[in-house]
């Protein structure tokens, strides 16, 4: 069903759609960060994915206090990617950010967004910077990083090298971008990396180094966190390299991304406890390259539950 809470006004550029699962007490933060920026007409459009907390009247009372200036859409729960591909076809708008509910826009980030879009006419996907705020209060700012001009080396820098920064909410799409593939729904983690190497790979990208995202780090369940990463597995990685979004340009870092997935998938069961699952990541990613022991960072937990449990 779709409450629309919306008046008459000039076509917009940009759709910001707010993915809502019980984040009911943070949804007004992100839903006000936007609306304080509302005289630049873009639209907002919250996704409210079945949630079972007191969303439905936050919403309703927000529509009150902010008359016109947001549409809801309501559906069964089905997870980020449903959201995000929902919010692509809900949009009027040619451009869109997925803004998660436990963040906010930065001050001025659409008046920054609608001036790099006027002097960047090519740009299909503006990568934005943000500032993390953990959950003691510090904050730190986090710059994208340079782009490369090569296609394979900013999938390289984004994937592998970690030289690269994308963030939800700081990253501002073209509808065009999607052709190749939306958001994959059979996983309930890691959901966006397949688009946005799609985006790296396959359409001209720039960089706005200002923070237009807030992100607020929060303690979730690691337990919970494994959970969704194990049923997502390494099928992330055939997701990422398939033909409908990489060429055979890409193929070569298919390998070393597989193995760089099983150490993230270790480290997730490691930090979770999950000693048997992390051992077996941890096998895997070594069959396929020795060269890993020498990643102290993983080598050494693993050496602690190789040898200590």
């Amino acid at each position: 069903t779709i409450t629309r809470y919306r008046m008459t006004e000039p076509a917009r550029k940009v759709s910001i759609v707010i993915p809502a699962y019980n984040y009911a007490q943070v949804l007004p933060r992100a839903l006000e960060s936007v609306i304080s920026q509302r005289e630049l007409h873009h639209e907002i459009i919250v996704i409210d994915d079945g949630s079972t907390d007191e969303t439905s009247d936050v919403l309703a009372a927000l529509s009150q206090q902010y008359p016109g200036a947001f549409k809801v859409v309501r559906k069964e729960n089905g997870g980020l990617a449903s959201v995000r591909n929902r919010g692509i076809t809900e949009a009027a708008a040619p451009w869109l950010i997925f803004l998660d509910a436990d963040d906010e826009l930065a001050p001025g980030a659409l008046e920054a967004i609608d001036a790099h879009l006027e002097s960047h006419p090519d740009t299909e996907m503006i990568i934005g910077g943000h500032i993390a705020v953990e959950a003691d209060g510090r904050r730190r700012e986090h710059k994208p990083g340079v782009l490369s001009d090569d296609a394979v080396a900013r999938v390289r820098a984004y994937l592998l090298d970690k030289r690269l920064t994308l963030a939800n909410g700081a990253c501002v799409m073209h509808k065009n971008v999607f052709s190749r593939g939306t958001y994959p729904e059979r996983f309930r983690n890691a959901e966006d990396i397949p688009v946005f190497v799609q985006v790296l790979a396959n359409h001209h990208c720039s960089v706005l180094p200002k923070p237009i995202l807030i992100i607020h780090k929060h303690d979730d369940s690691l337990r919970h966190q494994f959970h969704y990463a194990k049923a997502t597995g390494s099928n992330l990685v055939d997701e990422v390299f398939s033909p409908s979004r990489l060429d055979e340009r890409f193929a070569k870092l298919k390998r070393e991304y597989a193995v760089q997935r099983n150490l993230s998938l270790f480290r997730t069961a490691y930090l979770a406890g999950e000693v048997d699952e992390a051992k077996a990541f941890f096998k895997t990613a070594l069959a396929a390259d020795w060269k890993v022991l020498f990643r102290f960072s993983y080598s050494r937990k693993a050496a602690k539950l190789l040898f200590h449990s």
